[in-house]
């Protein structure tokens, strides 16, 4: 055998998938959007199986919160970008494939150039905001999507957005969730997970993205499977062969405005800056570091108590939330001066 198919023996030796579901694996472009919990996992199985171009996208650094579920990395990276480590982690594991590292924040003005590129895209992200971002732009590129989604000990796999043999799309994210008010949502960080369950949902993703290349086996298209960590019990729920949801452009968003800890330190040192805690007031009588205190539900109420002519960061947990309080004063008033605290507020 070929000593560069010989790492891939084991999976060429099964039914229907051979040397020619291997050359479909190397020749395949596949983009994961997010390299956090889901994004980990996915990456590294379709670098192993040898997706010949993956791309990993992704704005965060490391953080030692997220290691538990985020396996890629150590708390030696901690600070560093994901998707620097993500992609040297990767070529290390597989050497024969190309890493692209895209450190950016995907909004309407960079997805489509984004996806473009791919032949396919998962989506390993935890915001309502993106998941439509991703799913509108896959929809009118004819991109399928591999959606993944976990809370707690619950977890969600589907695929999107998938040709059927006479020419319609599989249903699409909006076909299972027309909208959703992101900021009523908590994620993992402010709800917990269990670690185990990023990876068994990864893999599934990772899997499906598999399949679809090789043409082998049965796809999650029009369906939604739900798993349950607790129960190890799992159930698929139909959603239907067609979608209905017509997608005709994006809708507009933009990079929210982060400032890191070490700049937010320096500005208050100076007295530049007005911070403002948009947490719940459990939160802020656990731990706070300052400033007003004005929960995001409250904050509409009480713009008219701020300065944006002033310096002014918002924080929270995680970022979270304080990115869609700067997204919410961003629509009022755009030439407003607010930023959002990036990252976790514990290692602040």
């Amino acid at each position: 055998m070929n000593p560069d198919l010989l790492r891939y023996s084991c999976q060429m030796a099964l039914p229907g998938f051979a040397e020619r579901g291997q050359q479909r694996l190397q020749d395949a472009k596949v983009l994961v959007i997010g390299a956090g919990g889901l994004g980990c996992p996915a990456a590294q199985y379709l670098a192993a199986a040898g997706v010949g171009t993956l791309g990993i996208a992704d704005f965060d650094t490391v953080s030692i919160s997220n290691l538990h579920r985020q396996v890629l990395y150590t708390p030696a990276d901690a600070g560093r970008k994901k998707t620097v480590v993500a992609c040297e982690r990767l070529q290390q594991q597989n050497p024969g494939i190309k890493l692209i590292s895209h450190d950016l924040f995907v909004t309407s003005e960079n997805v489509m150039e984004l996806i473009r590129p791919y032949h396919i895209v998962v989506d390993g992200t935890d915001n309502f905001d993106t998941r439509y971002l991703i799913n509108d732009a896959c929809v009118l590129s004819g991109k399928p999507i591999v959606y993944g989604a976990i809370y707690q000990f619950e977890g969600q796999v589907a695929v999107w957005n998938v040709k059927n043999e006479n020419g319609t799309r599989s249903p699409n994210y909006r076909d299972l969730f027309a909208n959703v008010d992101a900021s009523q949502v908590p994620n993992c960080t402010e709800g917990g997970v269990i670690p185990t369950l990023a990876g068994i949902i990864g893999c599934m993703q990772a899997n499906e993205v598999i399949k679809y290349i090789t043409q082998t086996g049965e796809l999650l298209a029009g369906k939604v499977l739900i798993f349950d960590a607790q129960t190890m019990q799992s159930r698929v729920i139909k959603i239907g062969e067609l979608t209905h949801t017509p997608i005709s452009r994006l809708v507009e968003t933009a990079a929210i405005a982060t400032i890191s800890a070490e700049e937010l330190k320096a500005a208050l040192s100076k007295g530049e800056v007005e911070l403002v805690d948009v947490r719940t007031f459990a939160e802020r009588e656990e731990f706070n570091i300052g400033g007003k205190h004005i929960p995001l539900d409250e904050l509409e109420n009480h713009l008219g108590e701020l300065n944006f002519e002033t310096k002014t960061v918002f924080y929270c947990a995680t970022g979270k939330r304080s990115g869609e309080a700067v997204k919410m004063i961003k629509l009022k008033y755009p030439e407003a001066n607010v930023f959002s605290l990036a990252g976790d507020l514990k290692s602040y």
